[in-house]
């Protein structure tokens, strides 16, 4: 891959032409047209998520006369060209000229670029940025692209995979997983943790609909013309979910949606009742994992260790083998009620505290209460051992 240093474009360079759409990914361009800010392996503009910090910074830094860092672009052919590194920062500058945001003066008070100074907006325009316009083939550049991360947010795995399989199925799938204004995204968010403008949506789709192997996902159909597939999966989870459970509760948020869907979108589900367990479970007092309410009901109520049903203290343990041992020693028996029905030397066996465990005579997913009423100490071999815990 050849360079080729540049110190003579300024910022007024960079904006002429500018044009920002806040639906991501689109009409991002710059010199005049001659370059493409946000070409399709490029992520979507993130520094105004954080409440407009970084974009901020990169005006406060040009204004203070500090470096914003090198630039990269890619030079496509003699008359185009297309941000390598550095899309973040020639965003913000063309955001900015484009009064889309305000930073605050030496006053605290926020000013506009059209409500500037004419000194001010001059040493913005006149600031000359330092770029290397670099010349390679697809996957000089991608690889490149992969491993610079000179300012700014590094890249996360979705990212990275939209870079190397660029393409019409990759540039289709942002189109309607990383739009923020994409309608569907208040519904999808109750069972998808993150953001569009990080790739999340789009990676759960990918995710979901590959059985968890992205890359040779997107790479076989990287020069699909739609992503039909991809959707009709990914709305077949969603709306499998919210039909099964018609309670949106928070901990739903980020579950391996894709996963269940797999196992148990095949078996019948009565709304209603899955609805009124959901509220029983999430009443009792004994759960520690609420984010195991939902598959421990899919798979039957069976599996209570997804509950993560909440043990007895260490004042309760230490109370019920102080009572236990001493009856026993009256007896002569263990303290353990369970090596008394044996017949090995273990029937009249005294266990320490730290070789026994707290059990519930009753099983908690039997009603079995977690107080001391309902509390019993066996040597760990026989708690073990003991089924439907």
């Amino acid at each position: 891959m050849q360079t080729t240093l540049k110190t003579t474009i300024t910022v007024n360079d960079i904006c002429e032409g500018f044009v920002y759409n806040e639906l991501e990914g689109k009409g991002l361009f710059g010199l005049s047209g001659k370059l493409t800010i946000q070409p399709e392996y490029q992520r979507n503009y993130i520094y105004a998520s954080d409440g407009g910090k970084k974009e901020i910074a990169v005006i406060e830094s040009i204004l203070k006369g500090y470096p914003i860092g090198l630039i990269y672009f890619n030079k496509i052919n003699e008359g185009n060209l297309e941000v390598l590194d550095g899309q973040q920062r020639i965003t913000s500058l063309g955001r900015f000229v484009t009064d889309k945001f305000a930073v605050k003066d030496a006053n605290g008070m926020e000013q506009y670029y059209g409500g500037m100074a004419k000194d001010k907006q001059a040493k913005i325009l006149e600031t000359k940025l330092t770029i290397y316009e670099c010349e390679g083939t697809e996957s000089e550049i991608k690889e490149w692209f992969k491993t610079i991360n000179i300012v700014g947010v590094p890249l996360n795995n979705q990212e990275l995979l939209n870079a190397v399989y660029s393409g019409p199925f990759v540039t289709l799938g942002k189109a309607e997983f990383s739009n923020s204004q994409n309608a569907n995204i208040q519904k999808w968010s109750a069972y998808v943790k993150g953001s569009a403008n990080r790739q999340e949506f789009l990676e759960r789709a990918f995710d979901w609909v590959s059985k968890g192997n992205i890359g040779d996902y997107i790479s076989r159909h990287r020069y699909d013309d739609n992503i039909k597939e991809l959707k009709t999966y990914f709305n077949s989870v969603i709306d499998w979910v919210s039909s099964v459970f018609t309670d949106v509760e928070s901990e739903m948020r980020g579950l391996e949606w894709g996963r269940l869907y797999e196992e148990y979108h095949k078996k019948a589900y009565n709304p209603a009742k899955v609805s009124a367990e959901v509220q029983m479970l999430y009443a009792d007092p004994y759960i520690k994992n609420r984010k195991g309410i939902f598959e421990y009901i899919l798979g039957g109520s069976i599996d209570t260790k997804l509950l993560e049903v909440r043990v007895f203290d260490e004042a309760t343990k230490k109370t019920v083998y102080a009572e236990q041992t001493a009856k026993a020693e009256k007896k002569g028996e263990s303290n353990c009620p369970l090596c008394t029905l044996g017949h090995d030397a273990n029937k009249a066996k005294i266990w320490s505290l730290n070789d026994m465990d707290a059990d519930h005579v009753s099983a908690w997913s039997k009603g079995g209460k977690g107080d001391i009423k309902n509390c019993q100490m066996l040597c760990k071999t026989h708690n073990r051992a003991k089924g439907n815990r």
